[in-house]
């Protein structure tokens, strides 16, 4: 279950009206996050811009809120975590947040979506075994606001993006 993460990213100079990126601000969003390590000299480099404007550039991208945090993406199987399961639950209309809340509190999930449709919440999460998903899932149907789960457990991943495409 090795999830690897690349971007095909198509720069193009000009202003993105998405954000107000320019074609820097997009070329230094792929530079960090195709992958590879880099400092930000490498990247000045790479691109041909001086070190201070990039770095620059990475704390407006920071204080903007486009760039969230930076992180490691770990192998889920080579820490024990055989089983990724989707969850669906129907919730009390009026409770749905206050679940949302509680259910993303648990480090096994990776998602919780609020979503429309015949269910009102859904769920990625991963487990070491069947047996921790059957123990989270009779965990959720414990709490009395939640009327009904459905759940699925995914065979293998065939694409996992952590970040949108930058356009």
């Amino acid at each position: 279950m090795f999830i690897d993460i690349r971007i095909d990213i198509r720069i193009t100079k000009g202003l993105c009206s998405m954000s107000k990126l320019d074609w820097l601000d997009k070329a230094i969003l792929a530079k960090l996050t195709d992958g590879r390590r880099r400092s930000i000299r490498e990247i000045a480099r790479e691109l041909e811009i001086p070190p201070s404007t990039i770095h620059e550039r990475i704390k407006k991208l920071e204080s903007r809120g486009i760039i969230k945090r930076y992180t490691a993406v770990l192998d889920e199987g080579k820490l024990g975590y055989m089983v990724k399961a989707l969850i669906l639950i129907n919730v009390d209309g009026k409770h749905i947040l206050d679940v949302e809340r509680e259910i993303a509190e648990n480090p096994n999930v990776e998602i919780v979506l609020d979503i429309t449709g015949e269910f009102d919440i859904a769920v990625l999460a991963v487990f070491r075994n069947i047996s921790e998903l059957d123990n989270f899932v009779k965990k959720l149907l414990k709490n009395p606001y939640i009327k009904q789960t459905r759940t699925s457990i995914a065979f293998r991943t065939i694409k996992h993006e952590i970040n949108p495409p930058i356009h």
